[in-house]
């Protein structure tokens, strides 16, 4: 049984001549090689799983990240959740290259004074508005009052209590003029309704069932922030957002009336490392998640390039001035993956195949007419040794020899192209048996 490739050699000779078999066949073997090894290693396939750092199995961070992992699972990557304390802790799992993990929800403003080199931003995902409740008999406008009261500011390592220290420094309260409690989300919400905390800060969404329970307390007041424009000037991250009367509950009317908020968005970043086509693959996803309506933003607000923390990654800035690549629009990831990995391979192929196309013929025609140049080498050092005429001169042995060369000619197969060398060839085969048919009979 033959080999598979004198099998293929074997078809190929059938369809083309072996002669341009000859000379293209190095060419496509050369091709097909640098193919190869572009494919493997000029642009290494992505990876099929991605790491993300959450937050706590309550929290909205990790409520996302479950939706993101069905939503890969469909393009066959696989997601692994990474549970945290918050976007804290989260920074520096992306900052750290041995935490494995490959993307992070960040909120907006922790990393303002932190490193974010090899970090990048895939964009705001949404609003994280700041909630101010206060047990308190008069609302309170301005935090410079909360002076003296005991304050849940967030559990460490999460972004509420950044965002509420920083606030709070600005406005002149600090441990030595208030209690600050590093307490967060339940904990926080149990103090202040059991009268623990005097003031609870939360950073959350406006439909979760922490900021509902809390807001529907009567013992219990959201402040609203007249110095709202203030802080935004001063904070670069954060928003001016306005809660309208009852947006909370139309049927009891919460709140009683407009309250301005603060809120930073939640950003998704990513390692500088992460591939391409995956970062292309998640503002696709996100895309879908967030880009709704909602109680606080318009349809198509995001993801949006809101944040200012981190340098927004190549593939984001492209997606947010026109969408996503053609390919990535229209085809499954893999096939997209694929069709963009082999035209980063072919295009600098074609750059050197060029060339060679023009190279290609000439070697064609080269090996072509070296069949003749042999030939006519024999008939012309035949011929050579004619012209010499010594006294012993055998005849016969020459026109054997002859008769060699002409059979050689006879059985050589050429092109169509090439057969008026041939016929001439033929010629001068003829042109030296007639001098040496005269040499003999003379």
């Amino acid at each position: 049984m033959k080999k598979l490739p004198d099998k293929i050699l074997g078809k190929l000779a059938t369809v083309l001549p072996a002669d341009m078999l000859e000379a293209v066949l190095p060419f496509v073997l050369v091709v097909l090689v640098a193919l190869a090894v572009a494919y493997k290693y000029v642009d290494p396939a992505p990876p099929k799983k991605i790491v993300i750092s959450a937050g706590s199995r309550e929290g909205n961070y990790d409520a996302y990240a479950r939706i993101y992992r069905e939503l890969l699972k469909a393009e066959n990557i696989s997601l692994d959740l990474r549970d945290s304390e918050g976007s804290v802790e989260n920074l520096h799992r992306l900052q750290n290259p041995d935490s494995g993990v490959d993307l992070a929800f960040i909120q907006g403003g922790v990393a303002s004074t932190e490193p974010t080199a090899g970090l990048v931003s895939l964009g705001s995902l949404y609003y994280e508005p700041l909630w101010i409740f206060c047990k308190c008999k008069e609302d309170v406008t301005h935090l410079s009052a909360l002076k003296g009261k005991r304050i849940a500011v967030g559990k460490e390592g999460g972004g509420t209590k950044v965002l509420a220290m920083t606030l709070l420094d600005a406005s002149g309260i600090n441990a030595g003029n208030a209690t600050l409690v590093p307490i967060g989300d339940t904990d926080a919400a149990k103090a202040i309704q059991q009268g623990d905390v005097d003031v609870a800060f939360f950073v959350d969404t406006p439909t979760s069932m922490l900021i509902q329970n809390v807001a529907m307390d009567p013992s219990l007041r959201l402040i609203s922030l007249d110095e709202a424009e203030a802080y935004i000037s001063q904070f670069s991250y954060l928003h001016h957002l306005v809660l309208p009367a009852g947006a909370l509950s139309i049927e009891k009317n919460i709140p009683l009336h407009d309250v301005q908020l603060l809120a930073p968005t939640a950003t998704l970043v990513a390692r500088e490392s992460v591939h391409p086509a995956l970062i292309y693959l998640m503002l696709k996803v996100i895309s879908q998640v967030h880009g709704g309506a909602g109680l606080l933003q318009a349809k198509r607000e995001f993801p949006s390039e809101k944040d200012t923390d981190f340098t927004l990654s190549n593939q984001a800035e492209a997606f947010y001035k026109s969408g996503l690549p053609f390919l990535d629009k229209y085809l499954p990831f893999w096939a997209a993956t694929f069709v963009n990995r082999m035209f980063i391979v072919i295009i600098p192929l074609l750059v050197v195949l060029y060339p060679l196309t023009k190279i290609a013929p000439s070697l064609y025609t080269w090996l072509i007419k070296s069949k003749l140049y042999k030939c006519y080498g024999e008939l012309r050092f035949l011929e050579t040794q004619l012209l010499e005429r010594s006294a012993d001169m055998d005849f016969g042995k020459f026109a054997d020899e002859l008769d060699e060369i002409e059979k050689k000619v006879n059985r050589l197969r050429m092109p169509v192209a090439f057969s008026q060398h041939l016929y001439e060839l033929k010629g001068h085969v003829e042109l030296v048996r007639a001098k040496l048919t005269r040499l003999r009979v003379g």
